[in-house]
C-alpha cells in the first residue's frame, strides 16, 4: 500500500480505480447507490488469465463519518474524500487521487509504559 492511486470516470458513467498497477471498475449503478443511499458497491476487475469475465475483487463503502469513500481490494485499502468521489462520478472532475488507508494493524500506536495520569505511575 505504498503507492497512491487514482479514481477516474468512464464513458459509461462508472468509475475506474487504478492502484498499484491494477485497474478496477465500479459500475455506474453501483456508483449511484453508493452516493445517494450509502450502499456498498462492488469493485470488479476483468480477468484475462485462464478465462475471461469479471471477478469481484472488493468493495467501496462510505466511511462511518460519511466524509470519505473507502475502497478495499485484496491488495489493500484506499480512501478518497466523498466530495472528490462525487465530483468524478458527476463528471465535474477528470480524476481524484487516492490515499492509502490506515488499517488498524498498521497504524495502531501501542504504549508499553505507564501513563502519567494513572495512579500506578506515581508509585
Amino acid at each position: 500500500m505504498s503507492e497512491a492511486g487514482t479514481l477516474a470516470c468512464t464513458a459509461a458513467g462508472g468509475l475506474v480505480v487504478d492502484v498499484e498497477g491494477e485497474r478496477y471498475r465500479i459500475e455506474a449503478g453501483d456508483v449511484k447507490s453508493l452516493i445517494f443511499s450509502g450502499r456498498p458497491a462492488q469493485v470488479v476487475r476483468e480477468r484475462h488469465e485462464g478465462g475471461t469475465g469479471l471477478t469481484i475483487e472488493g468493495y467501496a463503502a462510505v466511511n462511518p463519518a460519511g466524509r470519505a469513500v473507502v475502497i478495499r481490494v485484496r491488495a489493500g485499502a484506499w480512501i478518497v474524500p466523498l466530495v472528490s468521489f462525487r465530483r468524478v462520478a458527476c463528471g465535474e472532475a477528470v480524476s481524484a487521487p487516492l490515499s492509502p488507508s490506515c488499517g488498524a494493524v498498521q497504524c495502531a500506536v501501542k504504549f508499553t509504559g505507564r501513563s502519567r495520569s494513572s495512579p500506578a505511575a506515581d508509585t
